[in-house]
């Protein structure tokens, strides 16, 4: 049985989540220089998630990051116009999983150095809601 399901007949969850782990040992190797390999990808994560922030000598706070998840924006579009833009879903989706894919690689659950793009070892799907119906 599939994961996201409760029974044989129930219909799935509007999320699945499932990380294949690998058929063999885990790389020593890999694993002892695991927090240093992280760091790139890690840099990358908290630029396009939004996490990060810093001040200058005169106090003004700096903003480092770009994009993030978006949740004003969509829910605005939502309460007012009935609408989730898909790409907006898609944004928020794809940065799910890029972050699960990441923590899974630092977590130890796979040798695989995280792709910006691919899926790999990580199977995250979430169903589009319909913004009328679902989100009211």
């Amino acid at each position: 049985m599939e994961m996201g399901q409760t029974g044989p007949t129930a219909e799935p969850y509007p999320l699945t989540y499932s990380v294949e782990y690998p058929a063999r040992d885990l790389n020593r190797l890999t694993t002892f220089f695991r927090l240093f390999t992280v760091i790139p990808i890690a840099i990358v994560l908290a630029t396009v998630s939004g996490g990060g922030g810093g001040w200058d000598e005169t106090g003004a706070t700096l903003a480092i990051a770009a994009g993030g998840p978006l949740v004003f924006g969509p829910l605005l579009m939502i309460l007012y116009r009935k609408k989730y833009p898909r790409w907006w879903f898609d944004w928020n989706r794809e940065l799910l999983r890029f972050n699960n894919r990441v923590q899974i690689y630092v977590s130890l659950l796979t040798d695989t150095y995280p792709s910006t793009d691919e899926q790999q070892a990580l199977r995250l799907d979430i169903v589009y809601p319909d913004a009328e119906n679902d989100l009211a």
